[in-house]
């Protein structure tokens, strides 16, 4: 799965790279990426030389090859975590979808593996490094280690959730409007895919279901 979203996003980026070098641009996402192909249709335009535009009918049809192979994955996975009872109940939680909770799931395996909710969110990569000096504790940018689709899976799960509480006027959490308060928007939306990741490895620790008054009783 990993391998074939990297295949797609690589076939993406070189097809908009080709566009672009003859001015054609269009905004992110493969909806408009298909807009682009689309011009290799239309008889008349002449933007594209014809070699060009035989090479990219070539990555277009990979592009559209390797994006069938993923939704076919992806309908696989839907009904494995549609079975899977651990799977379902990470859902729960705001910000984490199926592919997310199937994802963490299958990796994961023993969460006893794991001492603490904030190990595990370290061996994701979602912890500040520490730096010390002349006695003084600094801490910078998370660490980036361990699985980095599941992190990545988490901090586009926790941009969403962050980016809808700070927009909402009628659904407010408290502690994101805290944090938001302390720190920027990509700091909190960091500090969110954390407690995305402590809060999986408690219901996967103990085999409860998502309790947001318990999940966000810590001050952040």
């Amino acid at each position: 799965m990993v391998l074939l979203i990297r295949q797609r996003s690589s076939l993406i980026s070189a097809i908009r790279a080709h566009f672009a070098e003859f001015g054609i641009v269009v905004g992110q996402g493969i909806r408009n990426v298909e807009r682009l192909l689309a011009l290799l249709e239309t008889a008349g335009d002449q933007r594209l030389p014809a070699l060009t535009a035989e090479m990219l009918g070539i990555l277009a049809t990979q592009l559209r090859y390797v994006a069938e192979q993923v939704k076919e994955v992806e309908v696989k996975l839907l009904a494995w975590h549609r079975a899977d009872e651990t799977s379902r109940r990470l859902q729960s939680v705001p910000g984490l979808g199926p592919i997310a909770a199937s994802a963490i799931v299958v990796t994961v395996g023993e969460p006893k593996q794991f001492k603490s909710g904030r190990q595990f969110a370290a061996w994701l990569g979602l912890v500040p490094q520490q730096r010390s000096s002349g006695g003084k504790e600094r801490l910078g940018g998370i660490s980036k280690r361990g699985d980095g689709y599941i992190r990545r899976l988490l901090v586009h799960g926790a941009r969403a959730i962050v980016g809808w509480r700070k927009r909402s006027a009628t659904h407010k959490t408290p502690w994101i409007e805290r944090l938001l308060a302390r720190r920027p928007t990509n700091v909190a939306t960091v500090a969110y895919a954390n407690k995305l990741a402590r809060i999986a490895w408690a219901i996967m620790m103990h085999g409860n279901r998502y309790n947001p008054a318990l999940a966000f009783a810590t001050i952040p």
